[in-house]
């Protein structure tokens, strides 16, 4: 593999880790940097991603130290690997502007996520024109804002569950409709 190769991954601040955070990301982010495989490692507290549900700012902060701290303990070593909070670079929500305004709305009600959760809203209100409305945008918008975070790091490598394949595949058309879009590379 290429020291050329970059990985981008996040994870929801949840406080302490829970055993599938361990499992599934953790575990996985300090093998990849013992691996030596690898030429830049981004890994990420994803506090923005968080908002999707209304959270309280004082825990959600508190969370998010508390998830970073943990990440440290498990081995992720910032000395070799970049580990930062989401919403301390700007340029998270600046690209997701951008991607956004050129995303057809079409594209995000798609997605399996957000289908699932107006499916789960409009069987308990049980009305299928008002279905979506007390579903939040942040919840659509998602998928932008995770292409957003690969593609401000340029990854080539990005370690997600199987519930993420198809925002990774999102992504993938979101550059390359912003490439033909503008007519430069993402």
């Amino acid at each position: 593999m290429s020291k050329l190769a970059r990985v981008f991954s996040g994870i929801q601040p949840t406080g302490v880790p829970q055993l599938g955070n361990y499992l599934g990301s953790i575990k996985n982010w300090v093998a990849m940097q013992n691996s030596g495989q690898y030429g830049e490692l981004f890994y990420s507290t994803v506090d923005l991603h968080a908002l999707t549900v209304p959270r309280d700012p004082c825990t959600l902060r508190q969370e998010t130290m508390e998830m970073a701290a943990a990440i440290v303990a498990c081995g992720v070593d910032p000395k070799r690997s970049v580990l930062f909070r989401q919403s301390a670079v700007p340029a998270h929500t600046q690209l997701l502007w951008t991607l956004g305004c050129i995303t057809p709305v079409g594209w995000l009600n798609r997605m399996t996520q957000w289908k699932s959760k107006l499916q789960s809203q409009n069987e308990a209100a049980n009305l299928n024109a008002q279905a979506a409305q007390g579903l939040l945008t942040g919840l659509l918008t998602y998928p932008v804002l995770m292409a957003a975070d690969i593609l401000l790091y340029r990854a080539t490598h990005i370690p997600v569950g199987e519930d993420q394949v198809q925002h990774l595949e999102f992504a993938r058309d979101l550059a390359l409709h912003f490439n033909k879009t503008y007519g430069q590379k993402l």
